[in-house]
């Protein structure tokens, strides 16, 4: 979705099915408009919106407008960080290098999947995810009487996290198969004597279909934890796929709308941002 100066744009198509935008501002003098900022939000939905993110930027800039902001909670291509292989497609650099052809005054993002992706874009601004875990905590202890336990599902979600949270924690360390990449299981670290009888939050910055939380959620719950929840900044759609709300762990799942497009249900609460 793509929203400027808050207003939705509409994305229609000509019969050849090419792009048919729309987008008029109030007549202003040259100097409001080299004064004014304009802010294009967009919670990624599709690579379409790309398209139309370079004609509504570039329509503006002709237009006169020199102020332009891209406010991009989640980063298109962000899995897509390294190339390993000399056939991977490196997609993160060249859509920043789309990106940054269009010289935006600042783009904001929120909690980058890793800091490769900072390092591409030009003028960034990263925004973190403190107050919307700052809401969950307090939403459990006003439940509970008390603040959960946190847990990180690894030493990255262990270092980008804990400094953003002064509550008692604790890590997971993932065994992987290296030749296919599959995560083949998951121990716990840190204070694990305060897992047993404790309300667990489970923090980390993007989901697809869970299965890194199913993971932690079996191993906290074998060593005793009592509630568990989760929160996400960005969870796909994909989640609704798979386990992870079917799978029984979870009193309750917390993320963003930066890409979460279903409405919320009986196990899912979504954050505008």
């Amino acid at each position: 979705m793509i929203r400027i100066n808050n207003k939705k744009i509409v994305i229609n198509h000509f019969p050849d099915g090419t792009l048919l935008l729309k987008e008029t501002f109030e007549n202003t003098t040259e100097l409001e408009q080299r004064d004014t900022e304009i802010e294009i939000k967009w919670n990624y939905e599709n690579n379409e919106e790309l398209l139309a993110i370079y004609f509504l930027t570039r329509h503006l800039q002709e237009a006169g407008w020199h102020r332009i902001i891209l406010n991009m909670p989640y980063i298109p291509n962000a899995r897509q960080d390294r190339v390993k292989n000399p056939e991977d497609v490196f997609t993160l650099k060249y859509f920043a290098e789309l990106i940054n052809s269009l010289a935006f005054t600042e783009i904001r993002v929120l909690d980058a999947h890793s800091n490769v992706s900072l390092a591409l874009f030009d003028r960034v601004k990263q925004y973190t995810p403190q107050q919307y875990i700052e809401r969950v905590i307090a939403e459990i202890e006003q439940s509970t009487g008390k603040k959960p336990l946190m847990f990180y599902p690894d030493e990255g979600a262990e270092k980008r996290y804990s400094s953003m949270v002064a509550l008692p924690y604790c890590f997971g360390l993932k065994q992987r198969d290296w030749s296919t990449g599959e995560i083949t299981g998951l121990s716990a670290a840190g204070e694990i004597g305060r897992i047993a009888g404790s309300d667990v939050l489970i923090v980390d910055d993007i989901c697809s279909y869970g299965g890194t939380f199913i993971r932690s959620a079996e191993t906290l719950t074998a060593l005793g934890a009592k509630n568990l929840y989760l929160f996400v900044s960005h969870c796909e759609d994909s989640a609704l796929k798979g386990k992870l709300c079917t799978c029984g762990y979870f009193k309750r799942i917390y993320t963003t709308d930066s890409i979460f497009r279903k409405e919320e249900n009986s196990s899912i609460t979504v954050f505008a941002v």
